[in-house]
């Protein structure tokens, strides 16, 4: 009996370890399924898993350390016209920066801890209604993680968000942004903010960045219109239905003791509002811009929104927990915001599955095409628009993450996070090939 009962329980066991410690790494030259439209193709890999790669754009590099996400910066310095790629490195407090240009060359680190040397950058070390618990010589010296980013100011500055300061294990105290002068890759200046920040956007006008704080149910917004980095500053505060209590024991995981969760964050075309997503238990903040207002929250999403893109007249979301990409006209959603009838739930979703974990999602210049990671299975969804339909998918490094495309719709850069079972460390660029007739 107890021979049966031992046996049992390790099956049980190992049906719960096995899927989460699988690792998978692909291959350069991987390609996406079949379809007569689109292949996503593995062209180059940045790695810190395996020193001597076998194929040749498959690079090491020791600073890619729990890579959360990347963004492509397509400009024009001093005459001559670059491509970066960034990748945040989450538990390596870095941010690395390679060329697109020149085959994913890396060109510079940004290292995002701060030492007494570093005071000039910081204007203010208070963050308003927050305080430090704790009792730190001085607080403006820590090592920060960096999660999302964002350009403004026509890709003049950069915005990277620090998921906690070093110093505090429960993220219950003020964390705080730094500010890159993408020309020089520089940070120019530290903000503090509230608990946990994740999200961060700009306005389509520059006069608006949006802080989304995952730590505590609230969301920031810093005016910007200026244009000059020494007077940018915090012009409004919101809380979602209510801010959450940082009364925490000593086992709090805040990856999911976070309230409401709110992630996925974009303003509307014109620059009036503000769509926020709350992950815990589905639904769509709305804030009103001129009014610098919480208007209230849309339900009728899928339960885990977790990424919010608008591209064209639409709005798209993915849902984590549902595996699901929806798409909605951006405006019916706001109209039906806007008349806010209690209890109604709005309804008119298209509705995709894309794999369980679905976190980013990225879409072509034109609209016709959405990439969805899936986090739990390791692979990209591709999606085409016109009629929500998947047409293929393409395999990837174990738990993918964050992505990114570039203008010309040449590459998508994806990173493999990781998780404590294995796998991650991993950027992977695959080349995006539109098939002509």
């Amino acid at each position: 009996m107890l021979r049966k009962l031992f046996i049992t329980l390790f099956f049980l066991t190992i049906n719960i370890v096995i899927p989460y410690c699988q690792v998978k790494t692909v291959h350069i030259g991987e390609k996406s399924t079949e379809n007569d439209e689109i292949t996503l193709q593995l062209a180059y890999r940045i790695q810190s898993n395996f020193v001597h790669p076998a194929k040749e754009n498959d690079y090491y590099d020791k600073s890619i350390n729990s890579p959360k996400s990347a963004l492509i910066v397509d400009k024009n310095i001093n005459n001559t016209n670059v491509k970066w790629l960034y990748i945040n490195n989450l538990e390596g407090n870095s941010t690395t920066i390679y060329d697109v240009n020149n085959k994913f060359k890396k060109i510079s680190e940004i290292n995002h801890v701060f030492t007494i040397k570093d005071s000039n950058l910081f204007h203010e070390t208070d963050f308003p209604g927050y305080s430090f618990k704790l009792k730190h010589s001085n607080q403006n010296v820590f090592s920060g993680k960096p999660v999302e980013m964002c350009l403004s100011n026509n890709d003049k500055y950069l915005w990277i968000p620090y998921y906690r300061r070093d110093f505090d294990p429960k993220a219950t105290e003020p964390s705080a942004l730094a500010l890159i002068d993408v020309d020089s890759n520089k940070i120019i200046r530290v903000f503090p903010s509230a608990p946990l920040p994740k999200m961060v956007a700009c306005s389509d006008n520059n006069k608006f960045i949006a802080v989304t704080n995952w730590g505590d149910n609230t969301v920031h917004i810093i005016d910007i219109n200026s244009g000059i980095p020494d007077t940018f500053q915090y012009s409004a505060h919101y809380t979602v239905d209510y801010k959450l209590s940082m009364n925490f024991n000593d086992s709090v995981d805040r990856d999911s003791d976070c309230g409401l969760c709110l992630r996925g964050t974009v303003f509307t075309p014109d620059s009036k509002y503000l769509f926020v997503g709350r992950m815990g238990g589905g639904g769509i903040a709305v804030f009103d811009m001129n009014e610098q207002k919480y208007i209230g929250s849309v339900f009728g999403t899928k339960t885990n929104v977790r990424h919010l893109l608008i591209k064209n007249e639409y709005l798209y979301l993915s849902s984590n927990k549902d595996g699901v990409v929806q798409r909605t006209l951006w405006k019916d959603f706001l109209a039906f915001a806007l008349d806010h009838k209690k209890g109604a739930l709005y309804s008119n979703w298209n509705t995709v599955f894309t794999g369980t974990g679905a976190r980013t999602i990225s879409i072509t210049s034109d609209g016709s095409y959405l990439f969805a990671t899936a986090n739990n299975e390791s692979k990209i969804s591709i999606v085409r628009t016109k009629d929500m339909k998947k047409i293929g998918e393409v395999n990837a490094d174990s738990y993918p993450v964050g992505m990114s495309i570039d203008k010309d719709d040449k590459y998508l850069v994806v990173t493999a996070q990781g998780k404590p079972g294995g796998g991650g460390n991993s950027v992977m660029i695959y080349d995006i090939i539109k098939k002509t007739f």
